[in-house]
């Protein structure tokens, strides 16, 4: 039996939520919300757990990932009780409950924490090249010199070991928390079977089409499916920087001027091209305010796409510095990118914004094991006999 605890509702305006004690759950928000269904009526539930304290049911719960926020909720509530607010702040709260560290929880409830972090992973980075870092060769650019590829690539699969540490950590509880503790048996097999849907929601945020498909204006329409391209592009773009600095940097870090039609040019140029459309993007969407989405932003709106912003402008510049064969600027470059880099890899990823990359396709992932799971459970004891 769950427990009510007064202070949850507390703790999501903390999260960021907004206007939930207006909810008198009327259900428009669950009945308008194209991705909403009998076994997960969400907004609704989630909202009404909040407000009576069931903070046990609501660690448990895998409606918040199933929500994109595409704004329809929000938009029509008779009360203005701001539903899709309540959803992103559950996320971000349920990111907290995931983490053990408790990083996450003191990121989303302190800006003081999160900058304060932010800083000093930066000033250590800015240290250990100070200390570290090989000789300054002026006459000519010799990023490998100055910073020696065998020494980044062990600092990069260092980086790489702890991310996933943190990250498969922080997923078990997840896991636990929202597949094990309700009781229900589920067979292994379906862990298996339904392998793909995590691949396919991972690499195509398949669901957020629904939202756009669903849509009857078309203005609205189209902005939901610029929203999903954009998002699709920087996670590309994201990912492909990194499998190119983890796995390929020694043929992305180099003295070498390669051709324009080098992969290893036009790869980057792809990259650095998409981050900054989704970024810029990002950010120019909160400024204006023009849809539901970015109608109220939380300090962790801003921090990703703005260190994602730097990291990708300190790149272009440490990139033009290198091909004018400036090799001073092009060192302290690279120093600055790098301690803007190492912060959002290292804090953001397990801890902060870019935590909803992976558990989302985890909970839709989750969510059809479920399913799967309790079909097999309701088919009579006949009708399994008549099938053998």
């Amino acid at each position: 039996m769950s427990r009510v605890d007064p202070t949850l509702l507390h703790e999501l305006k903390e999260y960021g939520a907004v206007g939930i004690e207006k909810c008198f759950n009327c259900g428009n928000c669950t009945a308008i919300c194209p991705l909403a269904s009998d076994e997960y009526p969400f907004p609704r539930s989630v909202i009404r757990r909040a407000q009576i304290g069931d903070k046990e049911r609501m660690k448990s719960q895998l409606d918040p990932w199933l929500c994109y926020y595409c704004g329809d909720c929000s938009a029509t509530c008779p009360k203005g009780a701001e539903p899709g607010e309540t959803m992103m702040a559950s996320r971000r709260w349920l990111t907290g409950q995931y983490d053990w560290t408790g990083l996450a929880r003191k990121f989303y409830t302190s800006l003081a924490w999160e900058l304060g972090s932010i800083i000093l992973v930066g000033l250590l980075v800015v240290w250990i090249i100070a200390m570290f870092h090989g000789p300054l060769v002026t006459e000519r650019v010799e990023l490998n010199t100055f910073a020696p590829l065998h020494i980044v690539h062990l600092a990069d699969w260092v980086m790489a070991g702890a991310l996933v540490f943190f990250i498969a950590t922080n997923v078990l509880r997840m896991y636990w928390l929202t597949m094990r503790r309700d009781g229900q048996k589920i067979p292994f097999k379906f862990y298996v079977t339904e392998a793909w849907q995590l691949v396919l929601h991972a690499l195509t945020q398949k669901r957020w089409a629904t939202c756009a498909a669903d849509e009857k204006d078309e203005k609205t329409r189209n902005a939901k499916r610029t929203a999903r391209t954009i998002h699709l592009l920087l996670v590309s773009g994201y990912g492909l920087m990194l499998v190119l600095i983890i796995f390929f940097l020694s043929w992305f870090q180099t003295d070498n001027i390669y051709p324009l039609w080098h992969p290893q040019r036009w790869l980057g140029y792809y990259a650095t091209v998409v981050l900054l459309l989704g970024a810029g993007w990002a950010l120019w969407g909160r400024v204006k305010k023009e849809v539901e989405m970015h109608r109220f932003s939380h300090p962790s709106d801003w921090i990703f796409p703005i260190l994602l912003l730097v990291v990708t402008l300190t790149g272009i510049l440490q990139h033009a510095f290198r091909y004018w064969d400036m090799p001073l600027a092009t060192y302290y470059t690279y120093v600055v990118h790098l301690a803007f880099t190492a912060p959002m890899l290292i804090l953001e990823v397990p801890f902060g914004k870019w935590a909803h990359l992976y558990y989302r396709p985890l909970a839709v992932y989750f969510q059809a094991v479920k399913e799967k799971a309790k079909a097999e459970q309701q088919v009579p004891e006949g009708a399994l006999a008549a099938a053998d």
